[in-house]
């Protein structure tokens, strides 16, 4: 229901009548449904390649598996995570903190320097949504016989092509949220479990969650999200200067638009570059004029320009009357690819990008944990040796089972007499009793400083050591 407010109206002449009526003025309109021409050209080329990598991406990685493990698994109950044949645990979150800082200055980046790329080539909401739009156009044809569809009283042609199409929307929303769930629930497993009902409550919960989500946000919602949902389109403008490079319309070559043949002189006529032909409004996917200046719903894809370089070779006039440019260069002003925000957002991308490559680089598949007991502080044994016990805590970071060579050094005739190799496998965490002894001779002080190591016989660059200490009498 929409809200009226009344509006009192000012009489010029206010002895001649008094019978004026106040006029109502609508708060809240109605959306109006969007139909998007479909438009060919350079950026939708771009697109369709950035679109076609993300997708295979998205929908290949979860069956890939490298020794047995998939790709990209995100073991919740296990609390193991293994991406790209590396095994993350819980307390590698600070990672994963990285990875997100990464990410939003990344973004950051990326926007001060081409506003709404991301918006417009790389996000899931564009992505699905140009997916289920190109579904819509092969089925129920383009965007005039779109229109003539909805319009038109139900009949079987029209109730089949609908039908078709919300099918097809549904499998692919299917397909997305199956993909997705499999990332925590090996894909494999899932598609035999779901058929054959052998799937858990939360595994049917989910893929019918993102099935939903998806369907309803790419069929139905579409630009509704990115205008009140995302709150991208809020903030961008913080990011956005004089210098940024977005989608612009140039109205000092395009004004004062007008139609007119294409014999015709637009210099005779008195008329700029723009036709007033409509077309960048017919394709825009959040139904906006470009022509009207920087709007905080263009999400920077593109189709405008398209459009519009289109028209302009039709018409033999120069591309680029809608184009990617700063408004520097609309005003006639040098524009500056570098500068200070710049600069900032690249020095912490750069510095965080270097931390996470040092952290993973040096990051050692394996973890020796060593705990003295705290029981005694020694022992001799019936040799006379001086005897200190530990617990050895191993943990196994690596995709396969592993097999280690525990010794310790740090004082002459300092021997392990527990078990010197154990297995552990992917993932397990190990606890392993060890008594070391040493020569009482040898010992100069009460406290001492040995070194536990851990090498791995399955894979000799894996070598671990942990320090402790070895206490012995006062002497």
């Amino acid at each position: 229901m929409s809200s009226q407010i009344p509006v009192k109206q000012i009489d010029p002449n206010p002895d001649a009548s008094n019978n004026n009526k106040p006029e109502t003025v609508e708060l809240y309109a109605s959306r109006k449904k969007i139909y998007v021409k479909e438009v060919k050209g350079l950026f939708q080329r771009i697109r369709f390649f950035s679109l076609l990598g993300l997708m295979g991406m998205y929908f290949l990685f979860c069956w890939i598996t490298v020794n047995g493990q998939p790709l990209i698994h995100f073991d919740l109950p296990a609390r193991e995570f293994h991406l790209f044949g590396a095994t993350f645990f819980p307390k590698d979150f600070i990672l994963l903190s990285g990875m997100l800082i990464i990410s939003a200055f990344g973004l950051f980046f990326v926007t001060t320097l081409f506003g709404r790329v991301w918006c417009g080539y790389t996000c899931p909401q564009t992505v699905w949504t140009f997916i289920f739009m190109w579904v819509e156009e092969r089925i129920e044809g383009s965007r005039n016989k779109r229109m003539k569809l909805d319009k038109a009283l139900n009949s079987p042609e029209k109730v089949i092509k609908k039908s078709l199409k919300h099918a097809a929307w549904l499998a692919i929303a299917l397909a997305t949220g199956l993909t997705f769930v499999g990332y925590f629930y090996p894909i494999r497993e899932l598609a035999v479990d779901l058929v054959t009902f052998d799937a858990n409550g939360w595994a049917y919960f989910w893929v019918a969650f993102f099935t939903v989500a998806t369907y309803m946000n790419a069929g139905w919602m579409r630009e509704q999200v990115c205008l009140y949902m995302c709150p991208y389109a809020r903030f961008q403008s913080v990011m956005f200067d004089p210098n940024t490079r977005v989608v612009s319309y140039d109205p000092i070559r395009g004004e004062p638009r007008g139609g007119r043949k294409k014999s015709a002189s637009k210099e005779e006529l008195g008329l700029g570059d723009c036709i007033d032909c409509g077309l960048c409004v017919q394709v825009c996917p959040t139904g906006i004029d470009i022509r009207d200046g920087l709007q905080y719903e263009c999400i920077g894809c593109a189709l405008c320009i398209d459009a519009c370089d289109s028209v302009m070779d039709k018409m033999n006039y120069p591309r680029g009357l809608i184009r990617y440019t700063t408004e520097n260069e609309l005003e006639g002003k040098t524009s500056k690819l570098l500068r200070p925000r710049t600069f900032g957002y690249g020095a912490v991308l750069g510095l965080m990008i270097g931390a996470i490559v040092f952290t993973l680089t040096t990051r050692v598949a394996a973890e020796l944990d060593v705990l003295r007991d705290r029981g005694a502080l020694f022992n001799y044994n019936g040799r006379g040796l001086i005897e200190n016990s530990y617990t050895l805590k191993i943990a196994n970071l690596s995709e396969v089972p592993q097999t280690y060579q525990l010794s310790v050094t740090g004082l002459e005739t300092l021997n392990l007499t527990t078990r010197k190799e154990v297995s552990v496998d992917s993932g397990e965490h190990l606890s392993v009793p060890a008594v070391v002894e040493v020569d009482p001779e040898v010992i100069t002080e009460t406290n001492n400083s040995i070194t536990f190591r851990l090498h791995s016989l399955t894979d000799n660059t894996v070598t671990v050591e942990t320090e402790s200490r070895f206490v012995g009498p006062s002497q």
